[in-house]
């Protein structure tokens, strides 16, 4: 009985989005360490823990910022979004120019006098959707100007995923797709939603253009490899994919059983991008169709939340973060059963990564800090109606 008064003393907010996170957790502790303990032995010295260390603190550092992040009121988030809009502009530019390059992508930025490297597409994809919460909030009685459609909500949206897109064209799809379903949500008209459908076409194939025309087609042609390489099918060209399936394929119903995969000595990346195929190979169908019901079930909670709450600000918050990290997990799950080509996304909170597991953090703390405040209004509303009721039975009384 104790523990249970701490926790919901400590831990406020939805519980079932608690067990959502507790359950990621688990699973990514138990993949993680399944697929890296072969290159830990081979890179570290035959030591198996050293990988699995670093993510636990790493899932411990996560978790601490979820704490930290519920217990702060929405209402500041509001306040603080437009400018974490412009630093994450700032910083995807300084990305571009100046950032760390990996397999001909230059996506990671080290903070200066910190020594530590970010992903700073999951910043500005935290701060886009902040930002969209509030502009849609303030403009539910100005759906029909289209003047201050473009200027508030479309011009940031091209900006912060123009950015991204050299570098990282997969999270610059999620992010204007996360971007429009807020947008269609938030009431705004079909017609101006086609207009910014029309105009993501248009810079994608401007951006892929300027990079074809300036000569550097390195990333252009990574896309184009991806693509073709899905559409064949050969094995030779598409050899994650194929290892994926096989994993995924070998796993049959209930798996192989924990730390049992085979496939992790084979399928590159099987700790990030592919861990989803790690996962249903050690827990067979039911452990994949568990991972894929938690996530779907978070975006059920975040559907709740909105359904309680009182405000606008507060519902565009928690439904645009939970359908974000919901659409980022259902495409890692689709490259991974070869339902799309490789992407390079995340599983988010199981798959190992820093920065992906930080800003997933905050994203989950804001959720809970909807819930969280919604808790106390309907609890505030309650007592007041008591008192109420009180004070008119005591009037009658008198």
């Amino acid at each position: 009985m104790r523990l249970r008064e701490i926790l919901s003393t400590y831990f406020k907010g939805d519980k079932v989005v608690w067990g959502v996170i507790i359950a990621l957790s688990v699973f990514s502790l138990l993949a993680v360490y399944s697929s890296t303990g072969t290159l830990a032995y081979k890179y570290q010295e035959g030591n198996t823990l050293y990988y699995i260390m670093k993510h636990f603190i790493l899932l411990l550092f996560g978790i601490g910022i979820i704490f930290v992040t519920h217990l702060v009121p929405y209402k500041y988030y509001s306040r603080l979004s437009q400018l974490l809009l412009y630093m994450s502009i700032f910083m995807l530019a300084i990305t571009l120019v100046l950032g760390t390059s990996l397999n001909q992508a230059t996506r990671w930025l080290t903070l200066p006098g910190l020594g530590l490297t970010i992903q700073t597409s999951d910043f500005a994809k935290l701060a886009l959707i902040m930002y969209l919460a509030r502009a849609l909030s303030l403009r539910q009685d100005k759906v029909d100007d289209f003047n201050g459609f473009v200027v508030t909500l479309v011009l940031p949206v091209v900006v912060v995923c123009g950015l991204i897109m050299p570098a990282n064209l997969s999270t610059a799809l999620i992010l204007f797709v996360t971007s429009f379903v807020l947008m269609f949500i938030g009431r705004v008209k079909l017609k101006y939603l086609f207009i910014i459908g029309f105009i993501g076409i248009m810079i994608i194939a401007l951006v892929i253009t300027g990079i074809v025309v300036s000569g550097k087609k390195g990333r252009v042609a990574t896309w184009q490899n991806r693509i073709e390489n899905f559409i064949s099918g050969e094995s030779e060209e598409n050899f994650q994919a194929e290892q994926s399936k096989i994993a995924i394929a070998s796993g049959g119903i209930f798996g192989k059983g924990p730390g049992n995969s085979t496939q992790r000595n084979f399928l590159p990346h099987p700790y990030s991008d592919f861990i989803y195929a790690i996962i249903i190979e050690e827990y067979g169908f039911i452990g994949g169709v568990v991972v894929l019901f938690l996530y779907l079930f978070l975006l059920f909670r975040a559907g709740v939340i909105v359904r309680k709450a009182t405000r606008t600000f507060a519902a565009f918050l928690s439904i645009g973060l939970a359908f974000g990290l919901t659409f980022q997990a259902l495409i890692n799950m689709g490259v991974a059963a070869s339902v799309f080509p490789v992407t390079g996304q995340t599983l988010p909170l199981v798959s190992m990564g820093g920065s992906s597991i930080l800003f997933t953090g905050f994203a989950f703390g804001i959720i809970l800090s909807v819930s969280r405040s919604i808790e106390e209004e309907s609890k505030q509303q309650a007592n007041a109606e008591i008192d109420k009721n009180d004070n008119e039975i005591d009037n009658e009384k008198k």
